[in-house]
């Protein structure tokens, strides 16, 4: 597997009882999150007044990701970021690691219902969480964590994932949590902003009031 924040973001998001995602819109804003953080630490995307700046114009290579980067062309916000265009970019990472033999897909078992999605290989989700716990509950600095880790660990603390950051973890590590997620005022302070509304942004899309 590419070690691409959104697929791993979504494989930790990735629940076998309901064959796909723990909860489907939240996960649409983690993985879309995370494609945002990827971009940032590949330096394609910055902050200018607060508003989201491209670098380069030569393709990642990454097409969930260049995808991101067309979006991003507009001269938006980090928060509007988030929630465009964010049902396309789920769906694109699931097609993309059922390409790569990571997940089955099955039909909908009903007219209205969604595919079916199994994890092939559960060793990959299981090392991702290792490598989360070991952000969480290691007792270096956080700077010492590597980047992508400490941003798995913020996005999966936003969204509730708590197979990955339980509810014990968030009252026992809050400083540690907190310090990962302050980590990404380093890439783009409006990163960091969008990041920590996760959770009221997921109310509201779950509202009716999040975008497309």
């Amino acid at each position: 597997m590419n070690d691409d924040l959104t697929s791993c973001m979504y494989l930790l998001a990735h629940d076998d009882a309901a064959e796909g995602p723990y909860n489907r819109s939240r996960t649409e804003l983690l993985v879309r999150a995370a494609a945002l953080v990827d971009l940032a630490l590949r330096g394609r995307l910055g902050e200018d007044g607060g508003t989201v700046t491209v670098s380069g114009t030569e393709p990642t290579g990454d097409p969930v990701l260049d995808d991101v980067l067309r979006d991003a062309a507009a001269a938006h916000g980090w928060k509007h970021l988030v929630r465009r265009h964010r049902k396309r970019t789920l769906r694109e990472v699931e097609d993309r690691l059922a390409t790569a033999g990571l997940l089955t897909v099955q039909a909908p078992r009903t007219r209205f219902g969604t595919r079916r999605l199994t994890v092939t290989d559960r060793a990959v989700p299981a090392a991702l969480r290792t490598r989360v716990s070991a952000a969480l509950h290691g007792d270096g600095p956080v700077r010492d964590i590597p980047a992508a880790d400490a941003a798995l660990l913020a996005l999966a603390a936003a969204g509730d994932l708590r197979p990955v950051v339980s509810r014990q973890d968030q009252k026992t590590c809050p400083a540690r949590i907190d310090a990962c997620t302050g980590s990404l005022a380093a890439l783009a302070p409006g990163l960091e902003k969008a990041v920590r509304a996760l959770p009221m942004t997921m109310i509201a899309a779950q509202g009716g009031m999040g975008g497309s």
